[in-house]
């Protein structure tokens, strides 16, 4: 095993090759330097990683890395906004190998390649537990214009992404490798939840279109239930969503035909990453156009309500599904 380095060392040999753009100084000062894009706001993002909590202790360190970018990546894409760049705050428990951060390393660059973002700083820090990553991600909107989650309106559509509820089925299978079996799922199925745990996918080519035509817009980190929510409550209205409009992979619904009861879980359950958005009716077919042309799946799902109140899920049958819990929180 080869030698660690000092902390001055880890940074020179893992990190300032990621600090490509001028304004991080290839992290030979305290602070980078960053003129906003001229007629730009700047969105600001931070989500932390911690081991045990977001992600297995035993899970290869490349993905982590990649999974700390990518939550955050995944609200700027939420925001309609264009990624710039980001800060790393590292903690690393007290075993950590030189091997696990050249694979920490390669997946935050193989990513910076893929989204068009560099490095421009952070620190390092002993973790008196487990491996813990805090990103802070920077990207730009034109003036004025960040779509906040708050823009809800009476009468709007409401829009997901992609498919609902793979992670949340990804997780249990870490947890119990067994119900692969008992959802009677293919190998490929079960793959497929297990990396849509694993690695999301944020969904910046969308952010165009939810710029151009959403009224309000967030991602789905916590659960369509609670995000969905959040977006009613800060809006000051409600919603409506049919359940058997929810996106669903082929995974979802082999598992969701051998138990009924995971309905709940598909809607409660977090780290999806897609995103939620509120579109006005009249900008909708526009909407659909626009994510057609940028490859990114958009299903409506609902209908913003305009009377305050929790939303509203609704069964094939037209009887609500009860949720027991809404979905993750951290306290």
């Amino acid at each position: 095993m080869s030698a660690r380095p000092s902390e001055d060392g880890l940074i020179a040999r893992w990190f300032a090759p990621l600090a490509t753009d001028p304004g991080s100084f290839r992290l030979g000062d305290d602070c980078a330097s960053l003129s906003p894009p001229p007629g730009h706001d700047l969105v600001l993002k931070t989500d932390a990683v911690a081991a045990g909590i977001h992600f297995f202790p035993e899970d290869p360190w490349d993905a982590v890395a990649r999974k700390a970018l990518r939550v955050n990546l995944s609200d700027l894409a939420a925001k309609g906004a264009r990624p710039l760049g980001y800060l790393l705050s590292l903690a690393l428990p007290a075993d950590w190998r030189p091997d696990q951060m050249d694979a920490l390393s390669a997946g935050l660059a193989a990513d910076q390649a893929l989204y068009g973002v560099a490095l421009w700083g952070g620190d390092t820090i002993r973790s008196p537990a487990g491996l813990v990553l805090s990103v802070t991600a920077i990207g730009a909107v034109p003036q004025g214009r960040m779509v906040r989650r708050g823009g809800a309106r009476p009468g709007d559509r409401i829009y997901v992404s992609g498919t609902i509820g793979d992670a949340a089925l990804g997780l249990m299978l870490r947890r119990e490798p067994g119900l692969a079996a008992a959802w009677g799922l293919a190998e490929h199925e079960r793959d497929h939840l297990l990396a849509r745990y694993l690695l999301p996918e944020p969904r910046l080519p969308l952010a165009p279109a939810i710029l151009a035509h959403a009224a309000g817009s967030m991602d789905l980190s916590d659960g369509l239930a609670i995000d969905l929510g959040r977006m009613a409550r800060v809006s000051g209205v409600s919603a409506e969503v049919r359940l058997a409009q929810v996106p669903l992979s082929p995974a979802a619904r082999t598992a969701l035909r051998a138990d009924p009861a995971l309905a709940a879980t598909l809607i409660s359950g977090g780290d999806d990453y897609e995103i939620l958005a509120a579109v006005g009716e009249a900008f909708a077919p526009d909407f659909e156009a626009a994510a057609r042309r940028a490859g990114v799946p958009v299903a409506m799902i609902g209908t913003i309500r305009p009377d305050p109140g929790t939303p509203v899920f609704l069964q094939p049958d037209g009887t609500r599904l009860a949720l027991p819990n809404a979905g993750f929180e951290h306290f």
